[in-house]
């Protein structure tokens, strides 16, 4: 049998479609055949193997993709790079992030010869400590429908891969979503209302990039909210044509970068979780979401005398 990191890579080059050596349908043979071998050389599932532990390293394969499918998933999504500070960390490991404040020391005229002057503390760093948890998935397919060929082992991972990230995200949306002032740590914020505007959203970007010892701020929406932009925008010209064609919005505005919240239905109902009329513009170094993702996927086959039909 392959070396189990190069059947990993493999897979993970079927996933994303970059197979090189061999075509789509070769490697997607290879990695059942990876699975075949694995599981002693039969294209059937022996209860009994799997009952005394001798499927270990078919388990072991699937546990090994995810664990490499699952983030990278999740920081190939435009909203989840800009507004997520991503550590990806061993189970037990530290799950703390550092925080600096973007306050400057007040600065005045003093009289020459004297320091008998008001001190600033040197602080601004606070530690967030971020709470893991676990989750878990319970699926089934008959192994035997596998290795037979029957099912494509990769539609099988993706599928688990997209509703971890599903989840994940889901999350972090949520929380972006309910997010004020006092979550981000006391940040100015500069509320403002009323119809589009070209030059109110300029002077709000104005006011933002200056709270920020002038950082490039970001402009966040949905296509819906971030549509009145490309729309009203005084300066079109071919690359805002180009991004309205190819995205539904404009990638950048007077300079800002605009990234595009994917729209959402709340679970089980077909309203939609953000509003299609407000954009949120924040910059500095610091993202204001932070997330964990800690330990190993782990895969347990149960005990399949459990089960009345095996």
């Amino acid at each position: 049998m392959a070396d189990i990191k190069e059947i990993v890579k493999l897979a993970l080059d079927v996933h994303n479609g970059s197979v090189k050596k061999y075509s789509q349908d070769e490697a997607t043979d290879i990695l059942r055949q990876a699975l075949i071998d694995a599981n002693g050389g039969s294209t059937k599932i022996d209860i009994r193997r799997v009952r005394d532990g001798k499927c270990g390293e078919v388990f072991a394969i699937v546990e090994e993709i995810l664990r490499n499918t699952v983030p990278q998933g999740l920081q190939e999504n435009d909203f989840f790079t800009a507004l997520v500070d991503f550590r990806n960390v061993a189970e037990g490991d530290e799950k703390a992030f550092d925080v600096e404040d973007t306050d400057l020391f007040f600065v005045d005229d003093i009289a020459k010869g004297t320091q008998g002057i008001r001190r600033q503390r040197i602080a601004g760093t606070e530690t967030v400590l971020v709470p893991t948890k676990v989750h878990g998935i319970r699926i089934y397919e008959e192994l035997s429908r596998v290795l037979a060929g029957r099912v494509d082992f990769n539609t099988i991972i993706s599928k688990v891969d997209r509703s971890v990230q599903n989840e994940i995200l889901s999350e972090i949306y949520t929380a972006w979503k309910g997010v004020t002032s006092t979550d981000l740590g006391g940040a100015v914020y500069f509320p403002t209302v009323g119809s589009y505007s070209e030059a109110t959203l300029l002077t709000t970007i104005d006011h933002v990039e200056a709270a920020a010892g002038g950082k490039i701020a970001t402009i966040i929406g949905t296509k819906s909210a971030l549509r009145p932009i490309a729309a009203n925008i005084s300066h079109e010209g071919n690359d805002v044509k180009s991004d309205m064609y190819s995205m539904g919005y404009i990638g950048r505005f007077f300079g800002s970068p605009v990234v595009v919240v994917p729209q959402r239905h709340k679970v089980g109902t077909t309203t939609f979780e953000f509003d299609n009329d407000v954009v949120t513009i924040v910059a500095g170094d610091e993202k204001p979401i932070k997330f964990v993702y800690e330990g190993d996927p782990l895969i347990i086959p149960g005990d399949p005398t459990n089960n009345a039909d095996l």
